[in-house]
């Protein structure tokens, strides 16, 4: 089994991957000042939780990405502690399957380049992906593999963080799915601004992304804030809520053994029926 492990802003997501599938999730509070052994600690206690807790937890390998760099460091030596090896870090340098076609690869989230890998290995090409955190961010690969780029823009929860915060008459609300575009409560107002305009965002950035393209793509959605958004798109879409895992899997198979020639393809082969590996196909559907 391969830990993959994700440091996100707001949370940091352990899972455990054999043969290309996710066998368990789990997270931690994102703090930038805890040290490895707080954070071993914590770990121990999530292991500590699995089926069979009698038998010490064991991985093969363990690969790593991060946007948190003060973290990168110490979750590397938790890593080690688990595996006896150092972890693939995610960066510009690691085989990955496509080819970079921006100006500064190393500036590219390593969030984002999982996310890509995973995709384009395994959805058919042109194909976007849209992770919805903290920041709602697109990648977006050609039909050659190429990364082209992408969008970033603020999250759902931030945004909706933003105004309880900002403005004095605004409440902050829980996150639930807008039953109309109108809302007739500040609530409501608040939800379908938030939510269903993240869902318009989405098809609109889709379409833009396509024409300049010039070729529809395939649509697929992740993160921990899709599930609120994904049903009221009107692009069809795929929601797969563990790409970034698999996505690390991936890289890890990728980069812990020498090259071989087509090796993503052969580990993660393109599908090209209807409905991919790991993601639900979600129809075309009006919102509201």
């Amino acid at each position: 089994m391969i830990l993959a492990i994700d440091i996100g802003n707001t949370t940091v997501a352990l899972g455990g991957i054999k043969d290309g599938r996710v066998c368990f999730v789990a997270h931690m509070d994102t703090v930038r000042t805890r040290t490895a052994a707080e954070y071993r600690a914590e770990m121990d206690r999530i292991f500590s939780r699995r089926r069979n807790p009698e038998r010490k937890v064991w991985f093969e390998g363990a690969v790593l990405t991060s946007v948190v760099p003060q973290l990168t460091g110490a979750l590397a030596v938790c890593a080690r502690h688990y595996t006896g090896k150092d972890p693939v870090i995610v960066g510009p340098d690691i085989r990955t399957g496509l080819t970079m076609g921006v100006p500064d690869p190393s500036a590219v989230g390593k969030d984002r380049i999982a996310d890509a890998a995973y995709a384009a290995a395994n959805y058919p090409l042109p194909v976007i992906t849209v992770d919805l955190g903290t920041a709602t961010t697109f990648n977006v690969v050609d039909e050659n593999r190429v990364f082209r780029g992408g969008v970033i823009c603020p999250g759902l929860s931030t945004g909706l963080r933003a105004l309880g915060d900002r403005c004095a008459q605004l409440p902050q609300i829980h996150l639930a799915r807008p039953r109309h575009a109108i809302g007739t409560t500040t609530q409501e107002c608040m939800l379908s601004g938030s939510v269903m305009g993240t869902a318009v965002l989405l098809d609109g950035m889709a379409a833009r992304i396509e024409e300049e393209l010039g070729s529809s793509a395939t649509l697929v959605l992740t993160g921990g804030l899709a599930k609120y958004v994904a049903p009221l798109c009107r692009h069809p879409l795929t929601y797969d809520p563990e790409l970034m895992l698999k996505g690390l899997a991936l890289l890890y198979e990728m980069n812990s053994r020498p090259a071989r020639r087509g090796d993503s393809r052969r580990l993660h082969p393109s599908r090209r029926e209807d409905q991919p590996r790991g993601g639900r196909q979600m129809k075309r559907r009006t919102a509201g």
